[in-house]
């Protein structure tokens, strides 16, 4: 079994699992925070860099009205099918890379960026590439997770795919949280030209049925599903129940009378251009 690290490529069914049960739980919610952070108005004409699903652009929309633009840009095109099929044309989805993005400068009044920043292979150019299209006097904000061992169930998660798996299973889950530096954050930012940096952190509650479920769930839309490709079902169900069991044992302290809620804590990144 192997699985690339540094990749988030879902297509087809995953990509729906992924809408289906991380956006509500994850995606949404951290959305929801970032665009009220950057503070998205009427008008503004809106990128969402490493879009997925679309859950910051939908979440922009309802912010810019008829008379703003929001465009979504993913280089994964199951994602951006999925995109698609949840929304209007008010928003425009293009599939792109964060590297090279197919707009002309000062473009856009507002550059957002969810938890897709860690994964690019050459942050730097990114971050120049976001400073690029915003107009003087736009604002970008980019979120990232923190360390590990302060987000509990991807750190529970990681341990037990290591143990049931083997050494480096869990290289995927850990790659997430491998922009976590706050002073690396800022420096990545300056060095693209941005000087009115803040960095702010922040928590939610994410909640789940269950251990179990959120278990299942990663395996079903995340890329720890090319764990599972060599496995015939019974090694399938075995592994994704012995790595249940060792999740719900560490997350004990994290269930209440609705099920599994546990904390999970990102850096946030608010920028202006001049």
């Amino acid at each position: 079994m192997s699985l690339d690290p540094k990749q988030w490529q879902l297509g087809g069914t995953s990509a729906e699992l992924y809408e289906r049960y991380l956006v509500p739980a994850v995606t949404l919610p951290w959305a929801r925070d970032l665009v009220g952070r950057v503070g998205v108005h009427s008008g503004d004409r809106v990128l969402d860099v490493a879009c997925g699903t679309g859950a910051v652009a939908r979440v922009a929309a309802e912010q810019v009205g008829v008379s703003g633009r929001v465009v979504g840009l993913d280089i994964n095109p199951g994602m951006l099918a999925v995109a698609r099929s949840l929304t209007s044309e008010r928003i425009e989805w293009r599939d792109g890379s964060a590297l090279d993005l197919p707009f002309a400068d000062a473009e856009f009044d507002v550059v957002l960026c969810q938890l897709g920043l860690q994964f690019f292979p050459d942050r730097g150019a990114a971050v120049r590439e976001m400073r690029r299209v915003l107009a003087p006097g736009g604002r970008a904000g980019a979120t990232v997770y923190t360390a590990i061992d302060r987000n509990p169930a991807t750190h529970a998660l990681s341990n037990a795919l290591d143990r049931h798996v083997g050494p480096g299973a869990s290289l995927a889950k850990r790659n997430e949280h491998s922009l976590a530096g706050a002073e690396e954050l800022r420096a990545l930012f300056a060095a693209a030209g941005f000087t009115d940096i803040r960095l702010e952190t922040a928590r939610l509650t994410v909640r789940f049925a269950s251990a179990a479920e959120y278990v299942h769930v990663q395996f079903a839309a995340t890329p720890l599903a090319a764990l599972l490709t060599d496995l015939d079902e019974p090694e399938r169900d075995r592994l994704i129940r012995d790595v249940g069991a060792d999740v719900a044992k560490a997350l004990s302290t994290y269930v209440d009378d609705d099920g599994l809620a546990f904390p999970q804590e990102v850096h946030v990144v608010l920028v202006s251009a001049e």
